[in-house]
């Protein structure tokens, strides 16, 4: 009887084909940023890197800032310098801020990969970062327009940089400033409440080297409410105790 239990327990049960469960992912999406280093014409070890003397003496004034035996804390300050000097954060632009700081050159690879503010190879002129998230998508005609607008008008896909080396494409994760998207940085300022319609004027006068003006591209005041919508605060605030029971 007990041999006949063991022989029934070990029989494989039997699957409900119609019950089998099916495992669904989305698609891959892939990064156009690069964190390993491979050797290129631009971007090599044996090409020397120094910092200028302006930089040099920002450095001093940095340094300043960190104890001794805790300057290495300096090290994104100090990428930054090199980038903004050198273009990009090339592999010899690293190497000197690891020689500076007296840090193994692990140490600054590790910052410069993990932070996508150091761009790894060289960009154009014009580093265009379009944010593309929910906000973006959802606000004004939506981030996708725009993303649209800039491919077709400088002939690139994200990821690319224009054949004249003026423009760099990239999307980015929430730039941050939500109540006026969609916003896209350029170099160090934002341009906000695109159309596809402003943008390709953005465009034209960047690639004319007219002068262009950062912030809303849509005529209101930083981040004030648009007009005719009234779902934002649009006069004094409320004082302390507004509609607060007199007894409490």
């Amino acid at each position: 009887m007990l041999r006949s239990i063991i022989r029934q327990a070990a029989k494989p049960l039997a699957r409900n084909n119609l019950a089998r469960r099916t495992l669904y992912s989305s698609p891959a999406s892939f990064s156009d940023a690069i964190f390993v280093h491979r050797d290129t014409a631009e971007n090599n070890a044996s090409i020397p890197f120094e910092f200028n003397e302006d930089n040099k003496k920002r450095i001093s004034e940095i340094l300043k800032k960190y104890p001794e035996q805790y300057k290495k804390a300096a090290i994104m300050p100090l990428l930054d310098l090199g980038q903004r000097q050198n273009g990009f954060t090339s592999i010899s632009v690293m190497n000197e801020v690891a020689r500076l700081l007296e840090v193994p050159p692990m140490r600054v690879y590790e910052v410069a990969t993990f932070y996508t503010m150091y761009n790894r190879q060289p960009v154009g002129k014009y580093f265009l970062q379009l944010c593309t998230t929910t906000p973006c998508q959802l606000g004004g005609c939506g981030s996708t327009k725009i993303l649209e607008t800039i491919k077709s008008n400088l002939g690139i896909e994200v990821g690319e940089t224009s054949k004249d080396g003026k423009f760099t494409l990239v999307e980015v994760e929430c730039a941050g400033a939500c109540v006026n998207a969609p916003v896209m940085a350029i170099n160090d300022d934002y341009y906000e409440d695109l159309t596809p319609e402003t943008t390709t004027k953005l465009l034209d006068n960047l690639k004319s080297g007219k002068p262009v003006k950062a912030g809303p591209q849509s005529g209101r005041h930083t981040c004030e409410y648009a007009p005719g919508v009234y779902t934002t605060l649009n006069s004094e605030p409320y004082g302390p105790g507004f509609r607060v029971r007199e007894d409490l």
